[in-house]
């Protein structure tokens, strides 16, 4: 089967949240299998779960995001996030909902029309996994 990638571009505005907004975008576009290539902007609030915590945290302020990654499905997407403050400080981990955007968030995704992407606990860890079905 021939794979087609198609790549879709978006433009967050100030006030928005970050995952709802791509998620949302995700779910209306009927994204099964995608992920991102690249995001530029800033946030005037974080909320990020670093490693091995349980609940995320939370800054406001200014930052930049310095990147963004992750596999994206209606059927449920996994993001993570690089940001810095005014001093060059950089912070990451899990993007939660509610990081609002400051100035904007250009963002490009690709996606494939060959492959799904589901998360279901698979029983290698206690956490619904990716798991990749080739149409």
């Amino acid at each position: 089967m021939k794979q087609n990638i198609q790549s879709h571009v978006i433009r967050l505005k100030p006030g928005m949240d970050l995952k709802k907004s791509i998620q949302s975008y995700v779910i209306n576009n009927n994204i099964k299998a995608g992920w991102i290539v690249t995001c530029v902007g800033s946030l005037t609030k974080y909320n990020i779960r670093f490693a091995n915590q349980s609940t995320p945290s939370s800054d406001t302020g200014h930052f930049e995001i310095v990147g963004l990654t992750g596999t994206l499905s209606e059927n449920g997407s996994h993001l993570h996030i690089a940001i810095s403050d005014s001093t060059g400080r950089t912070l990451g981990g899990h993007l939660a909902d509610n990081n609002i955007v400051y100035t904007t968030a250009e963002i490009v995704i690709q996606s494939s029309n060959s492959i799904v992407f589901k998360r279901e606990k698979d029983g290698t860890t206690p956490w619904e996994e990716l798991q990749i079905d080739k149409k």
